[in-house]
């Protein structure tokens, strides 16, 4: 049974080289592993972020909508819930959110914490450098100046 397997799984490879070196052997190697995977890659379907060409190709009803705000937070929350999508820009700052209608379950909890995210991210909002500048400014206003004492130079004594 074992010998099934391995005859199964085995692969036959030539190369013509006028010599055959230990770098030119993991080329060859690397290349044909690169080709493997490439071989199975074709088979599957794409996972993820993808164009909307492809998320159409791979069958069944696709379901859209609006998406605004901030396209990168999203990729990062979408991959954690492993949906595959595609986004389209329609304005500035306005995206169309395309996902397959079969995973609508899974991109309603995802947007939910997408949502969630935003709604935080906006409450959090740092002061800008510019509002922290004024304000130091303004204290600096408030305090007291200081005399400050010259030094005696050589030519004053």
């Amino acid at each position: 049974m074992i010998d099934e397997e391995v005859s199964r799984s085995s692969i036959a490879i030539t190369v013509r080289a006028g010599k055959l070196t230990a770098r030119g052997l993991a080329y060859v190697l690397g290349a044909a592993a690169r080709k493997i995977r490439k071989a199975q890659r074709a088979g599957q379907a794409p996972q993820g972020k993808q164009s909307a060409r492809k998320l159409m190709r791979h069958g069944g009803d696709t379901s859209g909508m609006e998406l605004p705000g901030d396209t990168r937070l999203f990729d990062r929350v979408a991959r954690r819930w492993g949906v595959d999508y595609a986004i389209r820009p329609v304005e500035k700052g306005k995206y169309l959110l395309l996902f397959k209608a079969r995973q609508a379950d899974a991109i309603t909890g995802c947007f939910q914490e997408y949502s969630r995210r935003m709604l935080k991210r906006s409450r959090d909002r740092r002061v800008p450098i510019r509002e922290q500048l004024k304000r130091a400014q303004e204290l600096m206003k408030q305090r007291p100046q200081r005399q400050r004492e010259r030094e005696a130079t050589h030519e004053d004594r």
